[in-house]
C-alpha cells in the first residue's frame, strides 16, 4: 500500500523484478482520507482477486518521503494489519518505488512535491540488469538547488518533475527530459515487487518499532549531496 500521496495505492503482487507480477492493484486519487478508503481498496482488491490472507506473506507500505499524514496512515494500517495477520511487515521507500518504473541508461532523477517550494529527491542508475539501484541519500531542497547538481543526461520521475516541469526545462535544458506522464504516481504494484525482494532478503520492518521516513535534510547535508553522488559515481566506476 502506497499513502504517501494524495492517490491512494493498493495492490497484490509476487515475487521480485526478476521472477514477479501483478494480480491485482487500485489507485484513487480524490479529497477522500486515506484512512477511509485504505481498508476498504484492499479488501476489494483481495475478494475480487479470490485471494485470502492464507496466501499473503507479507505486507509493504510506503516508508517515504511525502505527506507526513499520509504516510502515518499507511503505516499504522500496515502495522495494525501485520499484528493482526502476523505476516511480516516490509517498508519501501516512495521513491525507489517510482525509480524503479524507469528503465535508461541516463541518471534517474525521482522529485515528489515536498510542499514549502521544495522537492523530495534521489538518484539512481539502472545496473547490468536494468534494475534501478539508488546512488546518492534521499534528500529536500529547492528544485533550483536540485537542478544545480544535475550535469549530465537526466529523465525525471515523480509529480515533482511535473509540477515544476518547466522550471527544470529552463534550468536544464537538452540535459532534462521526463519519464511519460502516466508514471509520475507512485505505484504500489511496483512498491510491492520491491517488497516482495526486502521479503526473500529478510529484510523485515519490526512491527513495534517501525516508523515512516521523514526527511528534512540540514544545509550542510544539501552541500553534500552533489559530493555524495560524485562518490558513488567513482565506487560503482572502480567495481
Amino acid at each position: 500500500m502506497d499513502t504517501a500521496t494524495p492517490c491512494s495505492a493498493v495492490a497484490l503482487t509476487y515475487g521480485t523484478r526478476k521472477n514477479g507480477g501483478v494480480l491485482a492493484s487500485l489507485s484513487l486519487t480524490g479529497n477522500v482520507t486515506h484512512s477511509r478508503r485504505v481498508f476498504a481498496a484492499i479488501d476489494y482488491l483481495m475478494k475480487e482477486a479470490g485471494v485470502d490472507w492464507s496466501l499473503i506473506s507479507g505486507i509493504g507500505v510506503s516508508l517515504g518521503p511525502g505527506s507526513f499524514t499520509g504516510l502515518r496512515i499507511g503505516m499504522a494500517a500496515a502495522k495494525g494489519l501485520a499484528a493482526a495477520t502476523g505476516k511480516a511487515l516490509l517498508g519501501v521507500s516512495t521513491l525507489d518505488s517510482l525509480a524503479a518504473k524507469c528503465f535508461t541508461d541516463r541518471l534517474i532523477c525521482t522529485v515528489l512535491d515536498a510542499r514549502k517550494k521544495e522537492v523530495y529527491a534521489a538518484f539512481y542508475r539502472c545496473n547490468d540488469n536494468e534494475f534501478s539501484k539508488r546512488i546518492s541519500d534521499m534528500a529536500v531542497l529547492p528544485p533550483e538547488k536540485l537542478a544545480a547538481v544535475i550535469d549530465e543526461p537526466v529523465v525525471l520521475i515523480g509529480d515533482g518533475a511535473k509540477g515544476y516541469g518547466d522550471l527544470f526545462r529552463r534550468l536544464l535544458g537538452e540535459k532534462v527530459s521526463f519519464a511519460p506522464a502516466q508514471l509520475h504516481e507512485p505505484s504500489a504494484s511496483s512498491l510491492g515487487i520491491l517488497a516482495g525482494e526486502k521479503l526473500e532478503a529478510g529484510d523485515l520492518l519490526d512491527v513495534a518499532s517501525a516508523v515512516p521516513v521523514y526527511i528534512r535534510s540540514s544545509d550542510a547535508e544539501l552541500n553534500l549531496l552533489q559530493k555524495k553522488l560524485q562518490a558513488a559515481e567513482k565506487n560503482i566506476a572502480h567495481q
